[in-house]
């Protein structure tokens, strides 16, 4: 059987493909905490919206979808199922011209039952790779998006 041990030489080089690691890092992430914060009624990416609705209240649609760096598109179909259940009221803003997005009562009990049971997957996952890997983690990623900003200013406004 041959040896499949990497030499030396190819441990200092990229393996693969970064786009693809980092996407399947993302799947096992997302199920991660969907599995707690699903408990709640919430997908991550509901709870994320409904969260910063929550701390930038009352926001204009504009400035929410610049926060979370997202197109406004974007952000009208995510609000969509928030507005529905309740969660997210959509009104008039300071002028004729522009709207207002709050969260309602509903909204920001919600929001508390979901940041519960994310706290627990985050624990959780801070329990399973280590506090210390979490926190180089963390260090890594913030690092990688300082360097690739000025390359691709135009890739995080349309991200999501």
């Amino acid at each position: 059987m041959p040896d499949t041990t990497p030499s030396p030489a190819a441990l200092d080089k990229p393996q693969g493909c970064t786009n693809l690691r980092l996407r399947q890092l993302m799947r096992r992430l997302d199920q991660h905490y969907d599995r707690e914060v699903g408990a709640a009624g919430l997908r991550t990416t509901q709870y994320s919206l409904l969260s910063h609705i929550v701390r930038l209240e009352p926001v204009a649609p504009g400035e929410l979808a610049r926060a979370m760096k997202m197109q406004p598109s974007t952000l009208t179909r995510n609000l969509q199922p928030l507005v529905a259940a309740g969660w997210v009221a959509v009104g008039a803003g300071p002028d004729s011209r522009s709207r207002s997005i709050t969260s309602t009562p509903d909204g920001r009990a919600k929001r508390a039952e979901a940041q519960r049971r994310w706290k627990v997957a985050q624990l959780a996952l801070n329990a399973q790779l280590g506090t210390q890997r979490v926190v180089q983690l963390h260090a890594l990623i913030d690092e990688c998006m300082d360097l690739l900003a000025p390359a691709a200013p135009d890739l995080e406004a349309s991200d999501v």
